[in-house]
């Protein structure tokens, strides 16, 4: 007779006499007495996905492929009072022992901004949000120029978009180019859902900004790659390094369907290892921009790619890329 039970028992106890096929459809084994029988198909399937395992052992695994290659450990922290200072809403923002902590209620949030401009470089905070329902909430780490070119500016954005129980926070990352950000804006928005929960503890997340390419890191790991196109699509004026945490109930959680609720007040996000290196608005022209990886063109390497691959299949929840209802014909960075 035919046994079904599971049994387990080594390759190397089932010599080939114990393996035969009586027809084209079923797969037998034949071990300590007992038959077992299997429909071929079911058999093929479960080699070849065992030999995928085998092959990508990394494809859909709960942790990103090692990139290889760590950018913020190429560059010293530094303390919020030597690179930054309070933009607004003091009253809601304190310092201590180089961390700054910043929040949100009814009355005001709060910002901060560096002290110098820049032309290029890394620019990276550890940060840590507030669980539970953060809805409309938005704690953000920016690159901006807003103050100096008011109505047209550049923009790069890191920002957690908050959310209500039991959901994850979204990652945005977004991108504004001479005005772009005012007036009918045209953004370049692409959204993750991490593959850790952000409240639990600080991560690493970082903007490096180079000539040809913006590169959004998070732990080092590359979640995306912002080309530079033309220069009429890329941003090359001077900017400073941002942070706040602010109300943006009309779009912020599932396009404003959740707002803000200051029963739940207040909002918190602290900040800490402060990295901000690279070619400031005054340095000489021959600075040279600091570097995405090890290697001569200061490029992704491979393996930094395959880990942005990674990120990009599992965990990006939107791509203004891919959105029909976009108009690609002003994001020519889409065409390839």
């Amino acid at each position: 007779m035919y046994t079904a039970c599971p049994i387990a028992f080594s390759l190397s106890q089932v010599t080939p006499k114990h393996l035969y096929t009586p027809n084209h459809s079923t797969f037998t084994i034949e071990f300590l007495s007992l038959t077992f029988a299997f429909p071929l198909s079911l058999f093929m399937a479960l080699f070849l996905s065992l030999l995928l395992i085998l092959l990508f052992p990394s494809t859909n695994a709960d942790w990103p492929p090692s990139p290889g290659y760590w950018p913020s450990s190429k560059f010293r922290s530094m303390s919020f009072n030597n690179g930054f200072r309070n933009l607004w809403g003091p009253g809601h923002q304190s310092v201590d022992q180089n961390a700054l902590t910043i929040w949100l209620d009814r009355t005001s949030g709060s910002g901060f901004k560096s002290v110098r401009p820049f032309r290029s470089g890394y620019f990276g905070a550890s940060i840590k949000v507030q669980p539970g329902y953060t809805a409309g909430v938005i704690t953000a780490f920016y690159l901006s120029n807003n103050e100096a070119h008011p109505g047209f500016h550049d923009e790069v954005d890191i920002e957690f978009l908050g959310t209500t129980f039991g959901k994850p926070y979204t990652l945005q990352t977004n991108v504004y180019i001479r005005g772009s950000g005012d007036g009918k804006i045209i953004g370049r928005e692409m959204k993750f859902h991490l593959w850790f929960d952000p409240t639990q503890d600080f991560h690493h997340y970082a903007i490096l900004w180079l000539p040809k390419e913006i590169i959004f890191l998070v732990d080092d790991v590359p979640i995306r790659r912002y080309p530079r196109k033309s220069a009429a699509t890329f941003p090359l004026r001077p900017m400073w390094v941002y942070g706040s945490i602010w109300d943006a109930s009309s779009w912020a959680t599932e396009d404003g369907k959740y707002k803000a609720d200051y029963r739940y007040q207040p909002f918190v996000a602290k900040y800490t290892n402060f990295k901000a290196s690279g070619c400031s608005a005054y340095a000489p022209a021959w600075c040279r921009p600091v570097s995405a990886s090890p290697s001569l063109s200061g490029g992704l390497t491979s393996q930094q790619y395959r880990a942005m691959r990674w990120v990009q299949r599992y965990h990006m929840v939107y791509n203004y890329c891919r959105d029909p209802k976009r108009n690609h014909a002003l994001t020519p960075e889409c065409w390839s």
